[in-house]
């Protein structure tokens, strides 16, 4: 059964943080919040993790996954990134965006678009989504927690808890969630494009 955490939304408890960063250290999968809307998370190499978000949202192998990352510091050691496309995405961030992006070494093969080895990268303006970064001190792999036969994203943790109780390991509530997913720019060619309209505001993109 999925441990439960339910967090201060501006001053979420360490203990609680301490204990779910273990649970990913110990190669579990998380629910967590984000600016966007809840998202299932774990550490970049663990493997069974991956396998385990792609049964749940019954993802194919062309899915774009995301890198969470605290800053870019660490966004800059995961991607590929030019001066231009630096000036337009420090621009948007911390905020509800997703960038594709062309991947460096430091990312594992396996999370990578087949055809175009690519990732996903995002810095969230969220006070949990960043406690929880800080305290695991690592990047999370992630994707946003919408479920196959649901239309839109799932909003309150305890139902999330009650849903995926045996699919996940921990789910992280601080109640102040978004409700739409973040707006993604494909940088992987040479004009950005906007590949899904989301929660960020894709005027700077267009």
């Amino acid at each position: 059964m999925a441990q439960y955490y339910e967090v201060h939304p501006r001053n979420p408890q360490r203990r609680a943080l301490n204990q779910a960063a273990e649970i990913l250290r110990s190669d579990g999968l998380v629910v967590y919040p984000t600016d966007s809307c809840f998202a299932l998370g774990c550490r970049v190499g663990n493997k069974d993790g991956l396998e385990r978000i792609r049964t749940i949202r019954k993802l194919d192998q062309h899915h774009h996954f995301t890198l969470v990352c605290r800053n870019f510091s660490e966004l800059g050691q995961l991607v590929n990134i030019n001066n231009a496309t630096f000036r337009a995405v420090k621009a948007t961030t911390p905020g509800n965006y997703t960038f594709i992006l062309p991947a460096t070494k430091e990312v594992p093969r396996r999370l990578l678009h087949p055809k175009k080895k690519t990732i996903g990268v995002r810095i969230p303006d969220h006070v949990t989504a960043q406690a929880l970064l800080d305290t695991l001190d690592e990047p999370l792999l992630s994707s946003t927690l919408l479920l196959p036969d649901q239309q839109e994203p799932m909003t309150n943790g305890w139902d999330i808890k009650q849903r995926l109780d045996r699919e996940v390991d921990a789910v992280i509530d601080s109640g102040d969630c978004g409700t739409e997913p973040t707006t993604v720019v494909d940088f992987s060619e040479d004009e950005p494009e906007i590949a899904r309209y989301g929660a960020g505001d894709p005027t700077p993109f267009e």
